[in-house]
């Protein structure tokens, strides 16, 4: 990917993602990581999740 291009991604990217990031203690995140890791889901799969559950979209 060319530097133009990669800017571009990146800019558009910006447009539609949002970062959304937390000071954890790093046992509970362990703790969270292992889990994830037995359900077979990764950080964001778990946060989308929640998030929709929290905003009454279940799936």
């Amino acid at each position: 990917m060319s530097p133009s291009n990669s800017a571009e991604y990146y800019r558009k990217r910006r447009e539609t993602i949002g970062q959304f990031s937390v000071p954890l203690s790093r046992e509970k995140l362990n703790a969270l990581t292992e889990k994830l890791k037995a359900q077979n889901k990764t950080k964001t799969q778990w946060l989308n999740e929640k998030v929709d559950e929290e905003l009454g979209q279940e799936k």
